[in-house]
C-alpha cells in the first residue's frame, strides 16, 4: 500500500527507519566533537585569519582550539612549524576535495573548464587566512609560486585535473591543457584585469569559449576534423561548436 503523506527518518535507534509521517521523529543527537588534529589545525587557520603567520604562537592556536599547549605538542611534537605543515596539507586536501566534485559533475569539456577555473578561484578568494597573507604577508605566499616551486604547484594540479579531463582529450592532450587552465588561473588571480571575474561563471564560460576551446582545437585538431567514434569526442564537438555559435551571436 502506497502513503501520500510525508516520509521521515528515524534516528536514536539501533538502525536507521524509514516510518510514514513524523510522530515517531525525534531529534538526531549532537555530534561528536571533532579530534584534537583537527581543532588545532581549524585553531590556527583562524588565527593566521586575524593576525598572520608570524604573530600566532602555539598559545593563541591552544587558545583558539578551546585545548592546552601541552595538547598541541602532543598532536603536533614539531611545534608551531608542523601546525603549519598540517595547516597547508589539511587545506590543499580540502581544496582538491571541493574541486572534484565541481569537476566530476561535468557534462562535457566546457562544462568541466568552467567548473574547474570558477571552483578554484571561489576557493582561493574567499579564504580568509589567505587573503590575509596575501595582503600582510604576500612573501610567504609568493614565493611559493617562483620559479621551480611554481612548476610544483602545477604539476600537483595537472596530476589531480587531467583525470577529469581525460573523459574528452587524449592523454597527450590533457597534461597540457591542465597546465594551460592552471596558468589561466593563477594569472588572473594574482593580475586581475577588468571584465575578467573568475568567480562569475558566466564570465569563465565566455573565456573558455572564445580562447580555451578554440585552443584546444588548435593543438589537436585531429580530435575535431576526424568523425568522432565515442561519447568524448562528441562532447568535445558539441562545446566547440558552442562556443563558435555563441561568438558569432555576439559578433552579430
Amino acid at each position: 500500500m502506497r502513503h501520500a503523506g510525508p516520509y521521515c527518518l528515524v534516528v536514536g535507534v539501533p538502525r536507521l527507519e524509514l516510518v510514514h509521517g513524523t510522530s515517531r521523529a525525534v531529534a538526531a543527537p549532537a555530534p561528536p566533537p571533532p579530534p584534537a588534529r583537527v581543532r588545532v589545525i581549524d585553531g590556527a587557520l583562524a588565527c593566521i585569519a586575524r593576525q598572520g603567520v608570524a604573530k600566532t604562537t602555539l598559545d593563541d592556536v591552544a587558545r583558539q582550539a578551546g585545548c592546552s599547549r601541552a595538547t598541541v605538542y602532543r598532536v603536533f611534537p614539531g611545534g608551531k612549524d608542523a601546525v603549519l605543515g598540517a595547516v597547508v596539507d589539511t587545506e590543499v586536501a580540502r581544496f582538491f576535495s571541493a574541486l572534484a566534485v565541481r569537476m566530476g559533475a561535468a557534462t562535457d569539456l566546457e562544462d568541466v573548464l568552467v567548473a574547474g577555473m570558477t571552483e578554484a578561484a571561489a576557493r582561493i578568494t574567499a579564504h580568509p587566512a589567505l587573503d590575509h597573507l596575501l595582503r600582510h604577508e604576500p612573501e610567504l605566499v609568493l614565493s611559493q609560486l617562483a620559479f621551480a616551486r611554481m612548476d610544483d604547484v602545477l604539476a600537483v594540479t595537472c596530476a589531480f585535473t587531467t583525470p577529469f579531463l581525460g573523459r574528452w582529450l587524449d592523454q597527450g592532450e590533457t597534461r597540457r591543457v591542465a597546465e594551460w587552465a592552471a596558468r589561466i588561473v593563477v594569472s588572473y588571480l594574482l593580475c586581475p584585469a577588468d571584465g575578467v571575474d573568475l568567480t562569475d561563471t558566466g564570465q569563465v564560460r565566455r573565456l573558455v569559449r572564445t580562447f580555451v576551446l578554440p585552443g584546444i582545437r588548435a593543438l589537436s585538431p585531429r580530435a575535431f576534423e576526424s568523425a568522432p567514434a565515442g561519447e568524448a569526442h562528441r562532447s568535445v564537438h558539441r562545446s566547440v561548436h558552442r562556443s563558435e555559435s555563441s561568438s558569432k551571436g555576439e559578433a552579430s
